[in-house]
């Protein structure tokens, strides 16, 4: 379980209820535990909609310097608010632990997950289990899937199915002609599973398929998952 930064008190701005909030960290690919820096005086706003931009925040490691984008902090009141808490200054400062390690490792450190309680946990525990696999420039992928999620890196286009249904052959053929047309790597990530001619044609196309467990850790399905979450990016 990694450390939590510093609390402060958010009070919500639809029923003015206060609460004592902590922002989460999460693990850079060097080991050192990535957090926000919370703004003690700021006011919590109101999320009324949703958009990568905001949904997301740019941090450096406090320890090894990488900059990766991690989820903005955000509280879910009991009154049905969700609150976006503020961070210090203009731009977003990480903090690292007093664990973290001094540099990165030659070796790929053991995986940390994020636990999935939301749609959006899932897309976190997917970008972050890219990042481990050494993928870089993690982005909201710039055309939307059928369903699901799409995030996008540098050579790389994945798609994150937070849904109880599980994925169809169509899901699977859709990632891989967008991904063919962008020149990448097509992987997907499902909470349900996949259906059997899905996978079947996953094989054929050479699409990597992970299950997402509640922990956020991805199980692979077949041998082309196998063999990245074996050796990562090359």
């Amino acid at each position: 379980m990694w450390a939590m930064s510093e609390s402060v008190s958010v009070r919500c701005p639809a029923c003015g209820r206060a609460h004592l909030y902590a922002a989460p960290s999460y693990p850079c690919t060097c080991g050192a535990p990535v957090a926000p820096r919370l703004d003690p005086r700021g006011t919590a706003t109101a999320v009324t909609h949703r958009t990568w931009a905001e949904d997301w925040v740019t941090l450096p490691c406090g320890s090894c310097g990488r900059r990766d984008q991690w989820p903005r902090p955000e509280l879910g009141c009991p009154c049905g608010t969700v609150l976006r808490i503020p961070l210090a200054g203009q731009t977003a400062t990480a903090q690292a632990g007093a664990e973290a390690a001094p540099a990165p490792a030659k070796r790929r450190r053991p995986f940390q997950p994020v636990t999935i309680r939301t749609a959006r946990d899932a897309v976190t525990a997917a970008a972050v289990y890219l990042r481990w696999l050494g993928y870089r420039d993690i982005r909201r992928a710039d055309q939307r899937p059928p369903s699901g999620i799409g995030i996008a890196a540098r050579g790389l286009l994945a798609q994150v199915d937070p849904t109880v249904r599980p994925a169809s052959l169509r899901d699977v053929e859709c990632l891989w002609l967008t991904a063919m047309t962008e020149s990448a790597a097509g992987v997907y990530f499902s909470l349900a599973g996949y259906a059997t001619d899905a996978r079947t044609r996953a094989d054929t196309l050479g699409v990597p398929l992970f299950v997402l467990d509640l922990t956020g850790t991805p199980q692979p399905v077949n041998s082309l998952a196998d063999e990245l979450d074996a050796t990562g990016v090359r």
